[in-house]
């Protein structure tokens, strides 16, 4: 049987593997890439649904890189100011643009922009072969290759194989990495909601004893919900109609952003902290969710991503004819290891912190935002780790 030979095969063909294929011909345009998806819908289609993504402002420098800024930033809101605030309580703080010197702390951007663009963007590239709908049915490694078995029978072979298929995938499995999980016992419901008035461009964040709820800005005078509830109250608050769903979250959230009058189509998903024990193995590197799912409280997850796509092109880029050996997939490592440790552990920090009841850790939690909102030097790691120029 032949055996079709690439240089780079990524299984995955959703936001993280479609950038990644973007990105690396941008930067090697000789390279030949695969693409394995599971589905057979093009791209605009994978994974690219109704959900909206906070785009850190140094994300927001690493599309512009790879010259998919400029469009999609005319169909982005941008985040003028954030407002942090725990129900019941009265510590808040606020991170605005104009402290920091900038047009925008970030922008808001719903996911399909990116599909469509993606799309458009590597259907004009020879270099890429897609094999869908397939998954890896087997992988067996040798000193200078990957030999990958598809499902129906095809066969590949790379020199490196990037798996990048979310948090449940199950080429990580076939490739000998394992995981740590730690369930949340939340969900969380993602919807969009009309306004009665103008946003002015403002992000909340407010932690109430149900969980947190994020409102970002998007256009049209609209906002995108991300409403964490424990697994029982998702359930209840998913079988409500539209509008005992819109006051249970205008109840849940108070007046501060306005007056809901509107939500669109609901979604819900199940919160868990997944982590990869290793980043590499022989001729694999993990990316995006494969390798690190987080908890949305920070938003912190596909800004992640593209710090991962950054850096594994630029290992590429240094050493362009030791594609997959060790000596680049350490690197890969090692520049990757402490940004997504320290994401990681505050990601997961912030969920407990704020989920917890004692009267004592909400007293120290609203002590810590009551300080930020007074000292400038305690709040601008915040700022900068919400910019994404904190790693």
């Amino acid at each position: 049987m032949t055996t079709n030979q690439f240089d780079v095969v990524i299984a995955g063909g959703g936001m993280a593997g479609s950038t990644l294929a973007h990105a690396l011909l941008q930067a090697l345009p000789s390279l030949s890439i695969a693409i394995i998806e599971q589905q057979a819908e093009p791209v605009s289609q994978v994974s690219f649904d109704s959900r909206s993504i906070a785009l850190a402002a140094a994300s927001c420098q690493l599309l512009a890189q790879w010259q998919l800024w400029p469009e999609l930033k005319a169909k982005a809101c941008a985040i003028k100011q954030i407002l942090v605030s725990d129900r019941g309580h009265a510590g808040k703080t606020s991170l605005s643009a104009d402290e920091y010197q900038l047009d925008a702390l970030g922008y808001v951007l719903e996911v399909e922009h990116l599909g469509a663009l993606l799309t458009q963007k590597l259907a004009q590239k020879q270099q890429i072969t897609h094999f869908a709908p397939n998954v890896i049915s087997r992988l067996d490694a040798s000193a200078d290759v990957q030999h990958i078995g598809l499902n129906d029978g095809t066969e590949l072979s790379a020199k490196l194989l990037v798996i990048a298929e979310g948090g449940l995938s199950p080429s990580r499995s076939l490739a000998g990495f394992t995981v740590t999980e730690r369930q949340y016992g939340q969900h969380a419901i993602i919807a969009n909601l009309a306004l009665s008035e103008p946003h002015r461009q403002r992000a909340f964040e407010r932690f109430t004893e149900h969980g947190p709820i994020a409102l970002l800005p998007l256009t049209e005078q609209r906002y995108s919900l991300v409403y964490t509830a424990t697994d029982n109250d998702a359930l209840a608050l998913m079988q409500l109609d539209d509008a005992a769903f819109l006051a249970r979250v205008q109840q849940a959230f108070g007046y501060r952003a306005g007056l809901f009058t509107g939500v669109g189509k609901r979604a819900c998903y199940p919160l868990s902290l997944r982590l990869s024990g290793d980043i590499v193995r022989h001729r694999v590197a993990l990316l995006g969710n494969s390798l690190h799912n987080l908890h949305p409280i920070a938003g912190q997850g596909f800004n992640l991503a593209l710090r991962d796509i950054a850096q594994l092109v630029a290992q590429l880029q240094a050493q362009p004819n030791a594609i997959g050996s060790y000596a680049m997939l350490r690197a890969y490592q090692q520049q990757r290891s402490q940004d997504i440790a320290t994401v990681s552990t505050a990601t997961d920090a912030l969920v407990r912190l704020f989920s917890n009841r004692s009267r004592l850790v909400a007293l120290a939690r609203n002590a810590g935002l009551v300080a930020m909102s007074l000292c400038d030097e305690l709040k601008r790691p915040l700022a900068e780790q919400a910019m994404g120029f904190r790693s």
